[in-house]
């Protein structure tokens, strides 16, 4: 439905299909209006209600009691733990107005309203979405039409399961389920094989209080089900400086999901483990850069699974029949064409395809032959800037799905300076350098080593890299000690970027391997990163050089995204 502007003396009226009931089908408010998705993890602080994303044009903008009229949101599955923690918090939008059906956002509020008995914001589809933009700051009435939609088609289980057969914890869990499915126009749910649980991460209270009532219920997962990484590392936690009042509660909820019968994997890189996904595998993962990678380097099927329904998904072993599990929904929407110098700098390259395709899926044209930990880097900084959950390529399992023209766009090198320029404009000594986001693989941990043996970080310069806890069970002995001796600390469970934010004062310029967390790392410390080589990836002479220059002691820096002439030393570590 249109969004529809009366006479001049007149608050202008926005009309939509609600996708999620608020208090009432009608209300007012001041327009906030942003053609750019919004990632509410690191992009909305829950507390204040502000925008802290500064990338994003509603930056500083507080969206508390507003109209939020936004395409989608995009980036980070942990979106809905934001959502809930806004509406506990008393700082939610009255209504949020969506041009795409974004089940991620729409979960937070169903959370809200089946676990906790609150009031969720308003949600609504509008389907002549830019035409709000003319509106933004204004007063503005919404009207919704609360006809329901269509339920999908469910089997005898399933409605078993909604009437309480297999206890209330599972009944809970189908209701968000097909909620969410009725969302987003399923037509039925599906089997799934495997689940990846995201909300393990502790965002505040209200995700605790999620995990904990589940067990409480007596819930327990129907299928495989993997956790993400966590907050802390929960053998370590006090020992790496973090506070009690974060480790106690990240705990908590790792310890909930353990106790749901998930396994304690605590690896943002799923895709490493042995249980991994294979081709054309209908599995509920959340994660953006693990959903990105199953999808589009395994060939595997699902959705980007909002935080909470993961966890639904697990419990019940069901799934809306919708998005990438359907061929046609993963099928090509853009083709995009790089002609970037070498093309090999896979993170850089995947942030910009991201921010260019947007919510579209792309083929990425272009020749380079990418290992599997290039792939790695690129799916996780795609999934930092783009909403879809999958790209192509000439060398991913489903390029089959390109069934005839469409859009194309171009890269260019000067494309790729231009982003690379925006994210890293520190200048100054490097204290931390942070590795593994996504958590760094068994080549990766290895390779690290051999380019450090017999060699000693400076004093200055702190080296933390964090991994999944069997990737640093497989290591060998010897890489271990050569690490250890360099001075590199191990952190397992949890992602560098956590624990570099809730420590932000001790660290003034971050060099990190990836640009998964860049933009969050940002938005959450006050504290832009150093930006310089770090970001190459791990086989990359010149990062090991980096490393070892530690030991130099020379300091200052200029930022390049290529190597080359800008090669200088920060806080001891040489950046090329």
């Amino acid at each position: 439905m249109a969004a529809q502007t009366l006479a001049s003396k007149s608050t202008a009226i926005v009309e939509g299909t609600a996708l999620v009931a608020g208090a009432t089908r009608q209300l007012t408010g001041r327009l906030a209006f942003s053609g750019t998705g919004l990632s509410f993890w690191g992009g909305v602080d829950p507390v204040s209600g502000k925008v802290i994303d500064e990338r994003h044009p509603l930056c500083g903008r507080r969206i508390t009691d507003s109209i939020l009229a936004i395409p989608s949101g995009r980036g980070s599955c942990t979106a809905s733990q934001i959502v809930l923690e806004l509406v506990l918090n008393n700082t939610a939008p009255r209504a949020i107005v969506l041009r795409d059906r974004d089940a991620v956002v729409a979960v937070g509020a169903l959370v809200a309203r089946e676990f906790f008995g609150a009031i969720p914001p308003l949600i609504l589809a509008c389907t002549d979405f830019d035409a709000l933009e003319s509106l933004d700051g204004e007063f503005v009435s919404v009207t919704a039409d609360t006809a329901a939609l269509p339920l999908p088609q469910l089997t005898e289980a399933d409605q078993a399961a909604l009437d309480g057969a297999n206890g209330p914890a599972v009944q809970r869990a189908m209701r968000i389920v097909v909620e969410t499915a009725r969302i987003q126009g399923a037509a039925s749910l599906v089997d799934v094989a495997a689940a990846h649980i995201d909300a393990c991460t502790y965002v505040g209270p209200g995700g605790l209080a999620f995990a904990e009532k589940l067990v409480e219920l007596g819930g327990s997962v129907k299928v495989p089900t993997t956790t993400n990484s966590c907050s802390v590392d929960r053998r370590n936690w006090r020992r790496l400086g973090v506070s009690e009042e974060l480790g106690e509660p990240a705990s908590r909820v790792a310890d909930a999901y353990v106790a749901l019968g998930c396994t304690d994997s605590f690896t943002c890189a799923p895709y490493l483990l042995e249980s991994a996904p294979s081709q054309s595998t209908h599995v509920a993962w959340g994660e953006s850069n693990a959903v990105v990678y199953a999808n589009s380097v395994l060939g595997a099927k699902t959705q980007k699974y909002a935080d909470y329904l993961d966890a639904c998904a697990a419990l019940t072993g069901r799934a809306p029949l919708a998005g990438a599990h359907i061929e046609r929904d993963a099928s090509v929407d853009i083709v995009c064409d790089l002609s970037a110098g070498e093309n090999d700098f896979w993170p850089l390259l995947g942030y910009v395809v991201g921010l260019q395709a947007g919510s579209k899926i792309p083929y990425v044209r272009l020749e380079a032959s990418p290992s599997r930990d290039d792939l790695k880097a690129f799916a996780a900084a795609f999934g930092t800037t783009s909403g879809a959950p999958l790209f192509h390529a000439p060398w991913t399992p489903r390029i089959g799905l390109i069934e005839r023209p469409r859009p194309s766009m171009t890269l260019s090198e000067g494309d790729l300076a231009t982003a690379w320029a925006d994210l890293c404009k520190g200048e100054g000594d490097v204290d931390l350098i942070a590795l593994g986001s996504p958590h760094l693989s068994l080549d990766e941990l290895e390779a690290l080593a051999s380019y450090v043996a017999g060699e000693k970080k400076h004093d200055a310069v702190r080296v933390v890299a964090t991994l999944g806890g069997a990737t640093r069970r497989k290591a060998s002995s010897d890489a271990l000690k050569a690490l250890d001796a360099f001075g590199v600390e191990l952190v397992e469970d949890t992602c560098w970027c956590m624990l570099t934010v809730r420590r932000a004062a001790f660290f003034r310029k971050v060099g990190a391997d990836g640009l998964r967390e860049v933009r969050a790392l940002r938005a959450r410390s006050g504290r832009p990163p150093a930006a310089a080589g770090f970001y190459v990836s791990l086989r990359r002479l010149g990062y090991f050089r980096a490393l070892r220059g530690a030991a130099a002691g020379v300091a200052s820096v200029a930022p390049g995204f290529r190597g080359g002439g800008a090669a200088r030393l920060v806080g001891g570590a040489l950046v090329l």
